[in-house]
Protein backbone atom coordinates (compact mmCIF):
# COMPACT_ATOMS: atom_id res chain seq x y z
CA UNK A 1 0.00 0.00 0.00
CA UNK A 2 1.04 3.58 -0.60
CA UNK A 3 0.25 6.84 1.17
CA UNK A 4 -2.81 8.27 -0.56
CA UNK A 5 -4.12 11.11 1.59
CA UNK A 6 -3.33 13.17 4.69
CA UNK A 7 -5.91 14.51 7.14
CA UNK A 8 -5.48 17.17 9.79
CA UNK A 9 -7.81 18.06 12.65
CA UNK A 10 -9.17 21.62 12.51
CA UNK A 11 -10.91 23.59 15.23
CA UNK A 12 -12.22 26.32 12.89
CA UNK A 13 -12.66 25.85 9.12
CA UNK A 14 -12.75 29.59 8.33
CA UNK A 15 -9.40 30.17 10.06
CA UNK A 16 -7.96 27.04 8.48
CA UNK A 17 -9.00 28.13 4.97
CA UNK A 18 -7.64 31.62 5.51
CA UNK A 19 -4.30 30.38 6.79
CA UNK A 20 -3.57 27.62 4.25
CA UNK A 21 -5.13 29.53 1.36
CA UNK A 22 -3.03 32.65 1.97
CA UNK A 23 0.16 30.94 3.12
CA UNK A 24 0.30 28.18 0.49
CA UNK A 25 -2.38 28.87 -2.14
CA UNK A 26 -4.37 25.72 -1.36
CA UNK A 27 -7.95 25.31 -2.63
CA UNK A 28 -10.81 23.86 -0.58
CA UNK A 29 -14.06 21.94 -1.00
CA UNK A 30 -16.40 21.54 1.96
CA UNK A 31 -18.19 18.22 2.38
CA UNK A 32 -20.76 19.09 5.04
CA UNK A 33 -20.16 20.73 8.39
CA UNK A 34 -17.45 18.31 9.56
CA UNK A 35 -15.13 17.82 6.60
CA UNK A 36 -13.19 19.98 4.15
CA UNK A 37 -10.86 18.64 1.45
CA UNK A 38 -7.84 20.54 0.17
CA UNK A 39 -6.03 20.46 -3.16
CA UNK A 40 -3.10 22.22 -4.86
CA UNK A 41 -0.77 20.97 -2.09
CA UNK A 42 1.14 18.26 -3.96
CA UNK A 43 -0.83 15.53 -2.17
CA UNK A 44 -4.59 15.40 -1.66
CA UNK A 45 -5.86 15.76 1.87
CA UNK A 46 -8.44 17.23 4.15
CA UNK A 47 -9.37 18.73 7.49
CA UNK A 48 -11.77 16.99 9.85
CA UNK A 49 -13.69 19.10 12.37
CA UNK A 50 -12.37 18.74 15.90
CA UNK A 51 -13.79 20.24 19.09
CA UNK A 52 -10.47 19.81 20.89
CA UNK A 53 -7.14 18.38 19.85
CA UNK A 54 -6.65 15.04 21.53
CA UNK A 55 -3.56 12.88 21.99
CA UNK A 56 -4.75 11.06 18.86
CA UNK A 57 -5.18 14.51 17.22
CA UNK A 58 -2.43 15.53 14.75
CA UNK A 59 -2.13 14.63 11.07
CA UNK A 60 -3.72 11.41 9.89
CA UNK A 61 -1.88 9.61 7.10
CA UNK A 62 -4.26 7.53 5.00
CA UNK A 63 -3.32 4.54 2.87
CA UNK A 64 -5.40 3.15 0.00
CA UNK A 65 -6.28 -0.55 -0.29
CA UNK A 66 -8.12 -2.31 -3.11
CA UNK A 67 -9.45 -4.82 -0.55
CA UNK A 68 -10.13 -3.20 2.83
CA UNK A 69 -10.91 -6.49 4.59
CA UNK A 70 -7.56 -8.00 3.57
CA UNK A 71 -5.76 -4.82 4.67
CA UNK A 72 -7.50 -4.86 8.05
CA UNK A 73 -6.54 -8.48 8.66
CA UNK A 74 -2.91 -7.71 7.69
CA UNK A 75 -2.79 -4.76 10.11
CA UNK A 76 -4.21 -6.89 12.92
CA UNK A 77 -1.91 -9.81 12.17
CA UNK A 78 1.09 -7.46 12.28
CA UNK A 79 0.14 -6.18 15.74
CA UNK A 80 -1.83 -3.04 14.89
CA UNK A 81 -4.92 -2.15 16.90
CA UNK A 82 -8.08 -1.20 14.99
CA UNK A 83 -9.50 1.90 16.71
CA UNK A 84 -12.26 3.04 14.32
CA UNK A 85 -14.31 1.91 11.32
CA UNK A 86 -16.74 3.96 9.28
CA UNK A 87 -18.40 4.41 5.91
CA UNK A 88 -18.78 7.68 4.01
CA UNK A 89 -20.10 8.73 0.62
CA UNK A 90 -17.77 7.06 -1.85
CA UNK A 91 -16.13 4.47 0.38
CA UNK A 92 -15.27 3.11 3.78
CA UNK A 93 -12.20 3.04 6.00
CA UNK A 94 -10.67 1.97 9.26
CA UNK A 95 -8.15 3.61 11.56
CA UNK A 96 -5.47 1.75 13.45
CA UNK A 97 -2.61 2.44 15.80
CA UNK A 98 0.81 0.97 15.20
CA UNK A 99 2.93 -0.50 18.03
CA UNK A 100 4.28 3.00 18.83
CA UNK A 101 0.78 4.47 19.08
CA UNK A 102 0.77 6.34 15.74
CA UNK A 103 -2.70 6.45 14.21
CA UNK A 104 -3.14 5.85 10.47
CA UNK A 105 -6.13 5.15 8.26
CA UNK A 106 -6.79 2.79 5.35
CA UNK A 107 -9.63 3.41 2.89
CA UNK A 108 -11.22 1.91 -0.20
CA UNK A 109 -13.74 3.16 -2.73
CA UNK A 110 -17.37 2.05 -2.47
Amino acid sequence: MKIDYVEFPALDFAQTKAFYGVAFGWSFEEWGADYMAFSDAGLEGGFRKAKVLSPRGGPLVILYADDLDVAERAVGDAGGEIVERHEFPGGRRFHFTDPSGNELGVWTKA
